[in-house]
């Protein structure tokens, strides 16, 4: 696969969609204990918003998935377009922030028409992270907080500490949002775009414990970002920390792509990017995360398709398909590092950056 970063190495290179968020962080948020919540607010909420309704699907593998909207996606199902998609903070009270979003959609005349003018029912599918634990137990997106995000939407995409992954941990670390894409050169798919928004939030780790680095992160890729295997003073302070877990956590996301597709093959695009969910966190989907993916088609690109006849038994759009979910996996990946790269601490939660300062010999990354 002959492949580039888009032109912002994010989710609205694909055109046509965008993203806002809405956060609460107060200055002296603290994390709770086992026996006791923290104080001050630390929860956000994010929306992805395409300018019309677009092919979708789900694939969920975490064991304990917080979600809304999930059973409407199965392409067995009548509906095949989504409005929006939702990712929040707040655990199960957070999917409250839906509400919101389907309101402003609702102001702007999206959804489904249902007769006479002006009665629609904008198509909101969501899931959550937990982030209850970081700050006060009460402190949660609600309907307001989707519809500001919704308002808030542009081509812009913030990354860290912001969103729905405001009060995100990765593993003992501090999580966050991330995003990344390619652009597609060539093959069946050339033309083509991919890329992904994630919330990184996982139980499981993010750095590998022999070398310090980001897991999915090569040698070559990680001098392209100015990093280097961290010293052994800092990997041995942060495998101790390692060693404490942490429980109850998730990471979703959305992965997108510009190629028409149908919906039972947007199914397959999400499916592929959970292969790079577990390249970047060890382990993932595990009992005690809700991990879900989003896949979402536009149908903008007009790639060339297969230069060779496709047998009879395979859909027409296999070539195109299989071109999308290679580069879902990669932009996935991608995304999960950017989170952690750029991610902040909050509550006493340390970032990668403040964990292994020795890593960075030219600087937080900006790219990707």
């Amino acid at each position: 696969m002959t492949a580039t970063p888009g032109p912002t190495d994010s989710l609205t290179d694909v055109a046509g969609l965008r993203v806002g968020h809405w956060q609460a962080l107060d200055a002296d948020v603290t994390l709770g204990s086992d026996h006791a919540f923290g104080t001050g607010r630390a929860t956000g909420c994010t929306v992805v918003v395409p300018d019309r309704a677009v092919t979708a699907a789900v694939d969920v593998r975490g064991g304990g998935p917080g979600t809304r909207e999930t059973d409407l996606l199965d392409p067995s199902h009548s509906v095949q377009r989504v409005d929006a998609v939702l990712l929040t903070g707040g655990s199960a009270y957070g999917l409250a922030a839906a509400d919101g979003v389907m309101r402003w959609l609702e102001e702007q005349g999206r959804g489904i028409p249902m007769g006479p003018p002006g009665a629609v029912v904008p198509i909101v599918p969501g899931a959550v992270v937990f982030d209850l634990p970081v700050g006060e137990w009460t402190a949660r997106p609600t309907a307001d907080s989707g519809y500001r995000a919704a308002a808030a939407a542009g081509t812009t995409v913030a990354r860290g500490t912001v969103g729905a992954g405001v009060g995100a941990r990765a593993g003992t670390l501090k999580g966050g949002i991330g995003t990344a894409s390619l652009f597609l050169a060539e093959g069946p798919a050339a033309g083509v775009t991919v890329a992904a928004l994630v919330v990184a939030n996982p139980v499981g780790a993010v750095f590998d414990p022999e070398t310090g680095l980001p897991w999915g992160l090569g040698p070559a890729r990680a001098a392209r970002l100015g990093l280097v295997a961290p010293t052994a003073t800092d990997l041995a302070a942060a495998n101790a920390l390692a060693s404490k877990g942490t429980a109850l956590n998730t990471t979703i996301g959305v992965v997108a792509t510009d190629a028409d597709l149908t919906a039972a093959a947007c199914r397959r695009v999400a499916v592929a990017g959970h292969d790079g969910l577990a390249r970047a966190v060890r382990p993932a989907h595990s009992p005690l995360d809700g991990d879900t993916l989003f896949a979402l088609a536009t149908g903008t690109a007009t790639p060339p398709g297969a230069s060779r006849p496709i047998p009879e038994a395979f859909a027409p759009e296999l070539p195109v398909l299989a071109a999308v979910c290679e580069a879902a996996a990669e932009v996935v990946q991608r995304a999960v590092v950017d989170a952690v790269l750029q991610a902040t601490a909050v509550a006493g939660i340390p970032a990668y950056r403040d964990v292994f300062p020795s890593a960075f010999t030219a600087g937080i990354p900006t790219s990707r």
